[in-house]
């Protein structure tokens, strides 16, 4: 680097670093990948006006739907480094990137996070017949009769890769249904023509409530949700952990006090009593986790499901 180009440099840090505390100074853009009424879609536009409120800046949320979530993570890595265009995504951050190919970069390289704002529990439920009611009775009525159908909002969800690592870990075989969403999945449990599903708790607690389909457990390792009631799989098979959540997440290379600022916004709308009761009611269990608690989540996870596709083959062409 030459003198003049030393000299540019050494004119422009302070400019720089003004910007970055006053950030922001304008609206910021939050790219959520699926439709409009979806669940990352609700949470986004629960969390974002008070993300607002503390940085003083309008959020404006926008549905960047395609390709499985990577053509909003696409175009916040085309963006500038500089925190006003973020993505907010679910647990399919973690699978996207090892179940599609040719996606053009990298999710471990290309974003840092910004926090969590909530954990979904995904429950094991059965038809209001099947022969069981708790975790060590599902396994045995499989074992005895395999081949136990179990629908999930599909490929590479959460309920399917704990119905692989449940087959894994009890020695049993069940047949994964993928369906376009976990509403049309409890359907048919409830109507009695599928065995089992692995889904939401909110996608199925009306068909517990009312006796066609019965709780059986939790995917998480702790009791959490609308159906905190029943046991986590974990008890049972302690390997089992998988929760669906959504998060924040920056492109690489945002400055420090602009991700600080992003952080701490999200901080405040999870611990707001309003956003944590209208989350409730959706179903959503509000977490204030930051960057690097949020962090420590995704690499377990990714640990995870890298291990689980390895041993399955599995992938989305």
């Amino acid at each position: 680097m030459n003198r003049r180009s030393l000299l540019a440099a050494a004119l422009a840090a302070p400019a720089l670093a003004r910007a970055q505390e006053g950030f922001p100074t304008r609206p910021i853009r939050m790219l959520v990948p699926y439709s409009p009424g979806g669940q990352s879609d609700t949470v986004a536009r629960l969390v974002a006006p008070r993300m607002a409120e503390l940085l003083g800046q309008n959020i404006v949320v926008e549905n960047r739907t395609g390709a499985g979530g990577s053509i909003a993570a696409g175009l916040v890595v085309q963006a500038p480094a500089d925190g006003y265009t973020f993505l907010f995504e679910s647990f399919a951050f973690v699978v996207v990137p090892l179940i599609h190919h040719g996606l053009g970069f990298d999710y471990e390289t290309a974003f840092v996070p910004i926090g969590q704002a909530v954990a979904l529990p995904y429950v094991l439920a059965v038809r209001k017949d099947f022969p069981a009611d708790d975790l060590p009775g599902f396994i045995r009525a499989v074992k005895a009769n395999p081949g136990a159908t179990y629908g999930t909002p599909g490929i590479g969800t959460p309920g399917h890769l704990a119905g692989v690592l449940l087959e894994q870990q009890a020695g049993i075989r069940l047949e994964h249904v993928p369906y376009r969403g976990g509403a049309d999945a409890a359907r048919d449990c409830g109507a009695g023509t599928l065995d089992a599903v692995i889904i939401t708790a909110n996608s199925i607690k009306p068909f517990i409530d009312d006796r066609r389909a019965k709780g059986i457990a939790l995917t998480s390792a702790e009791q959490r949700g609308t159906l905190a009631m029943l046991p986590p799989m974990a008890r049972t098979l302690p390997e089992i952990d998988l929760t669906s959540w959504n998060g924040a997440f920056a492109r690489a290379g945002t400055p420090a006090p602009v991700l600080a600022r992003l952080e701490a916004a999200l901080a405040h709308a999870t611990r707001d009593p309003e956003t944590i009761h209208r989350l409730a009611l959706t179903g959503n269990d509000a977490v204030t986790a930051g960057a690097a608690a949020f962090g420590q989540r995704i690499a377990r996870d990714r640990a995870v499901v890298k291990r689980i596709v390895a041993a399955t083959g599995m992938k989305i062409e």
